[in-house]
């Protein structure tokens, strides 16, 4: 079992959302400001729809805490619905494609698709982008930061080389852009393709990566498959809604390449560096292994075009088994920036997992002596 565990309850037009975060050591003052720009900067993005009017997220804290600082028990919070109205919603006649629906029935073996979408229902993202917002402020205190930023929408794609290229800039880029990317010139061509696919009643998929900077070596596992931080990312990002698809720094590229084109030289490092060793590239996006080398990690995930359409896919109803089409519930035209939020917020999650695995304490005193202690060893390797 891993020191920091986490639970999300509640479905999409319930009462609330609620998470439990179990594991973060005591002595850490939480930002809660900082926990709800992460839960507004989830209901931003071009493209979004109606409910994003309606919810205006704030997490309300009810345990773990005395005078804003962890006491090392578990962290309780709420997320209240205001769109609570879950009883008085009526029952899809038909599944829709693409959604749990029609899956979910036959799981349960009966015919509600509402008793299955209002879980499976991406809102429940918002407590997990809580529970990342509480959880990452751990790796904050050790100067580790984690990044996310739009590379593509509908086919239109940014500048590559997007965190290196911009450096200290990436923070304003993102804020200002209403696609939370890191090119301008790309914003406008990805808001043309949006407004179309909104004319055409259709919805667009894309592309986000996420980064995180300032980790150090050796967060993972090379002994087994499953404590490998490669498969622990791999699945905390699968786990966000209509994601398809993971790479992991050249990611499928690294498949079309021969060895001498891919793997990162290990060099000298520059005099006064804090290990003896560099690279002069990072195809591997930061893991070796399963384990952090020392380099920037770098991760990008696909998302597929939301499957709630105004046009409506075809169906089957439950009741005549004729053919229609697939009954519309209110959706966005496109959520690929809000799930780089998401997406975002299950990293840190899964980094900070990785980080007391590795320098567990009951206290951020005794997690500091413990990655002071490997820093120091570091050098002398």
């Amino acid at each position: 079992m891993t020191r920091l565990q986490f639970r999300t309850a509640g479905e999409s037009h319930g009462p609330a959302l609620v998470g439990i975060v179990e594991g973060i050591p005591s002595g850490l003052e939480l930002n809660l400001e900082a926990v709800d720009g992460e839960l507004a900067r989830r209901q931003g993005g071009y493209g979004r729809g109606g409910r994003m009017k309606i919810e205006s997220d704030r997490l309300e804290l009810l345990s773990g805490t005395r005078g804003g600082v962890t006491l090392g028990s578990p962290l309780a919070f709420r997320i209240h619905n205001a769109d609570a109205v879950i009883e008085e919603l009526p029952v899809p006649a038909n599944p829709r494609p693409g959604h749990a629906d029609l899956a979910g029935c036959l799981k349960h073996g009966h015919r509600d698709p509402r008793a299955v979408l209002e879980r499976a229902s991406a809102r429940e993202t918002a407590a997990r982008v809580g529970a990342g917002a509480l959880a990452r402020q751990v790796l904050e205190a050790f100067g580790i930061e984690v990044f996310a930023h739009v590379l593509e929408v509908g086919g239109v794609s940014c500048a590559p080389d997007g965190v290196e290229r911009v450096g200290d800039e990436r923070h304003t880029l993102r804020d200002d852009s209403p696609f939370m990317s890191l090119d301008p010139e790309a914003d406008r061509a990805m808001a043309e393709a949006v407004d179309k696919a909104r004319e055409e009643k259709d919805s667009l998929g894309g592309v986000f990566e996420v980064c995180a900077l300032g980790l150090p070596a050796g967060l993972g596992s090379y002994s087994s498959g499953l404590e490998r931080l490669t498969s622990r990312l791999g699945a905390a990002l699968f786990s966000v809604p209509a994601i398809k698809s993971v790479e992991v720094g050249l990611g499928l590229e690294a498949a079309r390449r021969r060895g001498s084109q891919v793997h990162d030289p290990i060099l000298p490092a520059p005099q006064g560096a804090a290990l003896r060793y560099s690279r002069s590239s990072n195809n591997a996006g930061g893991l070796e292994g399963g384990l952090t080398n020392g380099e920037p990690l770098v991760l990008r995930a696909a998302m597929k075009p939301i499957p709630s359409l105004r046009q409506g896919l075809p169906s089957v109803d439950f009741e005549s088994g004729e053919a229609v089409r697939a009954t519309y519930q209110r959706s966005d035209v496109t959520s690929v920036p809000a799930a780089s939020v998401v997406g975002e917020a299950v990293v840190a999650l899964a980094l900070t997992e990785a980080f007391l695995d590795k320098y567990g304490g009951d206290s951020m005193d005794q997690v500091r002596a413990a990655q002071r202690f490997h820093q120091e060893q570091m050098k002398a390797i």
